[in-house]
């Protein structure tokens, strides 16, 4: 995984669509989904902290275009 897209791909292949309507939100919700599949023994550590580190990423990318 590599990017936001990836993260959703991987979500969706769950069952998981996230759209709320701003991309920050989807952002956070994406978290606590990837959070609760993480939890639930569904995916591997290393899949839950790739997809954390990007979500976290783009998180700060958002923060930052909103505080302009």
């Amino acid at each position: 995984m590599e990017s936001l897209y990836d993260v959703q791909q991987l979500l969706k292949r769950f069952g998981i669509y996230v759209y709320v309507g701003k991309r920050i939100y989807d952002i956070e919700l994406m978290q606590i989904e990837l959070k609760n599949l993480y939890e639930s023994r569904v995916i591997d550590r290393d899949t839950y902290l790739q997809g954390w580190g990007i979500l976290k990423r783009e998180h700060h990318i958002e923060e930052s275009r909103e505080g302009d």
